[in-house]
């Protein structure tokens, strides 16, 4: 069983900036594309950043692209969401999720484990 716990989330103002890390246990980190997804109070969940399962190929949401960068370490189990210049309507819940394959991808329908989500909340 895959297990993914987030950390890093928290109360920051505009303009500012938070590290996410998603943990993940298993031996098999390395054979699978990550993702960033985040879901505000009374919307879907959606995309926001994937990594390929080497990471030398990332996709962002236009709505984070220059702001927000996703990273992983490999020998560490984990990946990494830094986000800068942090924006209001960035609220929201954000999960990780570990895919079905090593390519990276932009719906949900494309992971099959997902963390337990923390929570952002950026002041204006």
């Amino acid at each position: 069983q895959v297990r993914l716990v987030e950390s890093g989330g928290g109360l920051v103002q505009a303009g500012g900036s938070l590290r996410l890390s998603c943990a993940a246990s298993g031996r098999t980190f390395s054979n699978y594309a990550m993702g960033w997804f985040r879901q505000a109070p009374g919307k879907e969940r959606e995309f926001v950043a994937a990594i390929s399962l080497g990471g030398g190929t990332t996709y962002y949401a236009d709505s984070v692209k220059g702001r927000f960068t996703i990273s992983r370490d490999n020998a560490k189990n984990t990946v990494y969401l830094q986000m800068n210049s942090l924006k209001p309507e960035d609220t929201a819940v954000y999960y990780c999720a570990r895919g079905k394959t090593g390519l990276p991808a932009t719906t949900t329908a494309e992971y099959n484990y997902w963390g337990q989500g923390t929570q952002i909340t950026v002041s204006s």
